[in-house]
């Protein structure tokens, strides 16, 4: 049974999806993860299909985010059980007035029907803005997303009482589009995501199927397989690898599932036997296992043309494990000064780089100073900043929800 009162509402759409597809979590799933964890006891659960939203009883909502929380394997069959019985027995018109509406997953809030609702209940509107990149980089987004994000961030500066991002990069383009398109700016929460708290393991720790078996050094690429994270760019750095290195060529191992625009990027891994004797695709990868990997390996790789934020950046320099990432401003402000940052087109530099850290076995000892000179964000201060803005919402509109979003 409920526990708190329930005086948040969030909204777990993608989440719903995500179990019931069963895919990999995103960077963006990861932070849904975060907010249900967060929010489970004090919020009641909203979910959207095509613009019409329902808003859950709290025992539904307590039985929705359990259910969520498990394991993805058997979630069809629970789900597709529970839902006619909890969907059909909603309240209409329930006085939510006042109440926050909590979106971090970028669903739906480009919809008329969706502004409707938030209007029509008189609820404060908190919405995450990831990255405005298939705004700023529409090359690498299909048409149809490119529109719905536009959508998206235009009815975010129009109608939320709060944008949540994640840095200081992300806040300066929402405003410089707001000012493009002559849009009033919400008020904005800069609050740092802290991903996974990977725990250091030596190799003998790991799982037998995490590591190369081999005892060359490897390098790990972590994220989904989409051309804006320029996997491409690896290829042609391991290629030119195995031509200087032979035998002695580093392993590259890139974990992550297709994205909407793989396409053949990592075709060559299949038509070219030397890259494929020393680089490897993981698409099914648990989170136990790129645990084992980012903490062993000799550096993380990301050589994104485009980043709203960069979570494996932030979970490898927690662990000690060096980085190696294009030099974009994102990177320079989530790095603090820590990773190696190269030109995302110079593939020679990334080669020699690579090579150097090939070459370095670093100690335990080592990597944990390393560790400790990097401030890691925590969904610890994460909370603290964004539950204070939106108890500041509360507090204008005189809303019950205020002490318990701002202990």
């Amino acid at each position: 049974m409920p526990d708190a009162p329930r005086t948040v509402l969030l909204d777990v759409t993608r989440l719903i999806s995500r179990s019931w597809t069963a895919r990999r979590s995103t960077g963006i799933d990861r932070v849904c993860y975060a907010y249900l964890r967060h929010f489970r006891r004090q919020a009641l659960a909203v979910v959207q299909h095509r613009g019409a939203v329902l808003t859950l009883s709290p025992l539904h909502s307590v039985q929705l985010f359990e259910m969520l929380l498990a394991p993805a394997k058997g979630f069809r069959t629970k789900f597709a059980a529970w839902a006619p019985g909890a969907l059909l027995s909603q309240k209409p018109n329930v006085d939510q007035s006042g109440l926050p509406y909590i979106n971090v997953s970028h669903t739906d809030f480009d919809l008329a029907r969706h502004w409707d609702w938030i209007t029509q209940s008189d609820l404060r509107g908190v919405y995450f803005v990831h990255d405005l990149i298939p705004i700023l980089h529409p090359q690498f987004s299909r048409p149809h997303a490119v529109k719905r994000h536009l959508g998206r961030v235009r009815g975010a500066l129009k109608h939320a009482d709060l944008i949540v991002v994640s840095s200081n990069i992300v806040a300066g383009d929402l405003k410089m589009f707001a000012r493009s398109e002559n849009l009033p700016v919400p008020h904005i929460a800069i609050a740092p995501i802290a991903g996974e708290a990977f725990e250091p393991t030596n190799q003998a720790a790991c799982q037998p199927q995490s590591l190369p078996q081999n005892r060359r050094p490897y390098f790990l690429c972590a994220g989904t397989i989409e051309p804006r994270k320029n996997h491409r760019l690896l290829l042609d750095v391991w290629r030119k690898l195995e031509s200087d290195m032979g035998a002695k060529t580093p392993r590259l191992i890139i974990c992550g599932q297709a994205g909407p625009l793989t396409g053949c990027i990592l075709d060559r891994l299949k038509t070219d036997p030397a890259l494929a004797a020393s680089a490897e695709w993981r698409e099914e990868c648990s989170d136990r296992e790129l645990g084992d990997l980012m903490a062993n390996a000799s550096a993380l790789l990301m050589p994104s043309k485009a980043e709203g934020y960069g979570l494996p950046v932030v979970e490898a320099l927690r662990l000690g494990t060096p980085v190696i990432a294009s030099d974009s401003a994102i990177f320079r402000e989530i790095g603090q000064g820590m990773p190696e940052l190269i030109d995302a087109s110079d593939a020679d530099a990334w080669a020699a780089k690579i090579a150097d850290l090939a070459a370095i076995s670093a100690s335990a000892q080592t990597k944990a100073a390393r560790a400790a000179r990097f401030n890691a964000p925590t969904w610890g201060d994460h909370f603290q900043k964004v539950g204070a803005q939106i108890a500041s919402l509360a507090l204008k509109t005189g809303s019950a929800c205020e002490s318990s979003l701002a202990a």
